[in-house]
């Protein structure tokens, strides 16, 4: 297998394997990486409920902001606005949102329905259940530590 490490020389010892993983010399392949894999984790865990991981996030800010600019939701979540026009199209057909025009016609509200805020009440079960499948693995020190340095990455990507 050949990886191409923009001039650096790839050493053995610099993709060490784990877990029968290869360790990648680059932190946006592991962080993708890592996403797909916690992410088909909680997406196995949501599947009974009908809902995906990306769908509960979404679901999630919704209840903790309330009505909420389409636009401000895209900022608070990283998402573009392609990816969340899509992903809240989906949410609406099923009734869990409802998207209403704000005061300036360009603007979007987007809210939880009563029928959202149920969805998301049997999923947060769900969800607990793969939150604590994933911290037992880890470790409660690591674990606590991984939130806080993801969610430090992620402001700091964004300003770089």
């Amino acid at each position: 297998m050949y990886i191409h490490t923009m001039g650096a020389a790839a050493t053995s010892t610099a993709l060490q394997e784990h877990a029968g993983l290869l360790r990648l010399p680059c932190a946006c392949a592991n962080l993708r990486r890592a996403s797909r894999a916690v992410t088909q984790l909680y997406d196995s865990m949501l599947r009974p409920v009908g809902m995906r991981s990306s769908q509960f996030t979404l679901l999630k800010v919704l209840a903790e902001k309330g009505p909420i600019r389409q636009g401000d939701l895209g900022e608070l979540l990283a998402l573009d606005s392609t990816t969340l026009t899509r992903s809240l199209g989906y949410l609406k057909a099923e009734g869990w949102i409802e998207i209403h025009r704000g005061d300036d016609r360009r603007e979007r509200l987007v809210g939880l329905t009563a029928h959202g805020a149920r969805q998301l009440n049997l999923a947060n079960r769900e969800w607990a259940r793969a939150q604590k499948r994933l911290e037992k693995r880890i470790g409660t020190q690591e674990w606590q530590e991984l939130l806080r340095l993801t969610h430090r990455v992620a402001g700091l990507a964004r300003q770089a």
